[in-house]
């Protein structure tokens, strides 16, 4: 009974005290609405905006493309040969590459020659 005695002595002494450090333990630590999830929550809030500001300036680079796809028809020819290597009948196109031999490209199949690829 002695330690109960003192236990119930010690909470009545230092009962507010008790209370306010349950307090703040419950609303900063534990819970939904804790400070530790709030900040959480913030940090991934400032990283979607950034994802968000990289999709709206790519949006606004592929608008402009567009409109310009759709007022100058020389625009059309410039991406299908850089994109594309389109060529004219006359013209031979080389493409450089810095690939390693005997590595694998992006496409998966193997590099048998160091020197540059032409495409007639």
């Amino acid at each position: 009974m002695s330690k109960l005695g003192s236990f119930i002595g010690f909470f009545n002494t230092y009962r507010y005290y008790l209370v306010v450090i349950i307090g703040v333990v419950m609303v900063g630590f534990v819970g939904q609405d804790s400070v530790l999830n709030h900040i959480k929550n913030q940090e991934k809030i400032a990283v979607m905006k950034e994802e968000i500001a990289d999709y709206n300036a790519r949006n606004r680079r592929d608008m402009d493309q567009m409109r310009l796809l759709d007022t100058d028809p020389k625009a059309m020819e410039k991406i299908a040969r850089e994109r594309y290597f389109m060529k004219a009948d006359d013209e031979d196109i080389f493409v450089l590459s810095t690939d390693i031999p005997g590595r694998k490209t992006t496409t998966g199949a193997m590099l048998e020659e160091e020197n540059d690829t032409t495409i007639e």
